[in-house]
Order: C-alpha cells, then sequence, then structure tokens
C-alpha cells in the first residue's frame, strides 16, 4: 500500500517551529554564561581585593563628617568678614609740672672731656625733684649734644667734661616754669614761664621746652634740646644774641627762634657738618 505523502505546508511548519525552538536554546544558554561569567567576574575580583596575598591595592578616602555648621561659601556677594586692625593708643603727651619742689637732684653721670680746645668748661647736671624728667637720662642728653661735632667743639677753643661732683664751672639745671622764672628773675631776666635763661653759673632750661619743644620750630623734639642746650651754652662763652642772616638760610643756634625764625630754616647747631660756623647779624 503506498505511503500517505505529507502536505507541504504542514511539512514546512513543523521545520520552522524546529528552528526556533533552537534558537531559543541557544539563546538561554548564552545569557546564562553572560550571567555567570559577570557573577563569577566579580566574585573572583572581592576575593583578590580582600585576599593578602593578592598585594596592595589603593584604598579609597574616608569621607570627613558633614559639619553640623558647615563653612559659608565665600564669593563676591559673600566675602568674608573683615578684622579690626588692633586699635594703637596714640602716645600721651608729655605732662609739664608747672611748679615743681624747688629741690634739685645732681645727675650721678660724668664722661670724658670732649673737644680738642684748650679751655675745658666742666658742668653738672641738675634736676628739679617731681617735674617727671630723669637726672641721669638728661645728663647724657646733654652729653651728646655738647660731643657732636657741630656744637661748640668746632671752634678748636672749647672743651667740655661732664662731672657729678668736685669743681665746675657751670650747671645745667632743668626746673619747673614756676621756677625757672624765680631763679632767671632773681638775675633780671623775665622768663614769663616759657623760655631758658643763662644767669650766674647757671644754664636754666625750662622743662616746658624740653618736654615739648617750640612751636615755631618744626625739627625733632631732640633737636630742639639741642638748640636749647648750645644757645645757653653759647651765652656761658661769650656768644650773644644774632639774627637771620636771609630767606631760606639756616638760623643761627645764638638765633631766639622761639620767637619767629624771619625767613630762615628751623637750626640747631652753631656750626655745619664741614665746620663753618652759621652765623647771623649781631641783635643790639
Amino acid at each position: 500500500m503506498p505511503a500517505a505523502r505529507r502536505s507541504p505546508g504542514r511539512s514546512a511548519r513543523r521545520r520552522a517551529r524546529t528552528r526556533r525552538r533552537r534558537l531559543a536554546l541557544t539563546l538561554g544558554g548564552t545569557a546564562a554564561l553572560a550571567v555567570l561569567g559577570t557573577a563569577g567576574f566579580t566574585l573572583l575580583h572581592s576575593t583578590a581585593a580582600q585576599s593578602p596575598e593578592a598585594g596592595s591595592t589603593t584604598q579609597a578616602r574616608p569621607v570627613p563628617p558633614v559639619s553640623e555648621s558647615p563653612e559659608p561659601v565665600r564669593t563676591e556677594e559673600n566675602p568674608p568678614p573683615q578684622t579690626a586692625p588692633p586699635q594703637t593708643a596714640p602716645p600721651a603727651a608729655p605732662q609739664v609740672v608747672q611748679h615743681g619742689s624747688g629741690s634739685f637732684t645732681t645727675a650721678a653721670a660724668s664722661g670724658t672731656t670732649v673737644g680738642t680746645g684748650g679751655t675745658v668748661r666742666r658742668y653738672q647736671v641738675e634736676v628739679e625733684d617731681g617735674i617727671n624728667i630723669d637726672p641721669k637720662a638728661a645728663a647724657a642728653a646733654v652729653q651728646a649734644v655738647l660731643a657732636d661735632k657741630r656744637s661748640w667743639t668746632a671752634d678748636k677753643r672749647n672743651s667740655f667734661k661732664l662731672v657729678s661732683s668736685g669743681s665746675y664751672d657751670f650747671t645745667v639745671k632743668i626746673a619747673s616754669p614756676d621756677t625757672t622764672d624765680k631763679i632767671c628773675g632773681a638775675g633780671g631776666l623775665d622768663t614769663k614761664g616759657e623760655v631758658n635763661c643763662d644767669v650766674g653759673k647757671q644754664v636754666v632750661v625750662n622743662s616746658k621746652r624740653w618736654l615739648t619743644g617750640s612751636p615755631q620750630f618744626d625739627g625733632s623734639l631732640d633737636d630742639y634740646r639741642a638748640l636749647i642746650v648750645n644757645h645757653e651754652v653759647g651765652h656761658r662763652i661769650g656768644h650773644g644774641h644774632e639774627d637771620c642772616p636771609g630767606p631760606g638760610k639756616p638760623a643761627p643756634a645764638m638765633m631766639q627762634q622761639i620767637y619767629g625764625l624771619k625767613g630762615c630754616t628751623a637750626n640747631a647747631w652753631p656750626y655745619d657738618a664741614k665746620g663753618s660756623y652759621l652765623s647771623g647779624p649781631s641783635v643790639p
């Protein structure tokens, strides 16, 4: 009996179903292998990182804890706060004691002879008690002035020596305004509580001028003290008052600069650095 013929359409459909089953198996196996491969790689990498035999590994930096009060972001709209500089108190103005005790302390200080002149003038420095001026510091200041090459030693005739005891030729005496007026008035001079004088064996320095200078003198306080010493010691060695020699020129040390400079420039020294005398017209 002849075999029955298969329908062509049925066979085609059967072959299509077979191909679809094979394709599904192939794709499923590939996906499974991919999953297994990924899991295996992850497990292997994790094991290697944790194993001490796997060598050193770079460790991640720990994340710092978040501050409860984080620093504000600095921008032009939010600049950092400005810290005010520390306040420096201005120097206190020197206190001038109008009326001292009337008694004096001689500075316990002495020095070598300054200058090459044949006439050596010995002097002491005395400071009135209670006027807040240190006698030893004052003596050092006076000595520095007379030792300067621009002072009276430049005349090659006079030398000076600071002494604290024994004989002396004159005293540099720093006194309160009232005491200055009293001492100078005894010699017939009116200092009006403002200026200095040379009387008898005494160069009397008004403490007001020593501590505050002069409103007419635009140099330093040290320079004005030098002017006081040079002017009054200049009287001691025979110099009289002088006037301004001309506009723009240095005022002579023997000019009464406290009363105005008359066009001259303030100057504390009788000689310049080259040894030339800074003179002016004599005042009658």
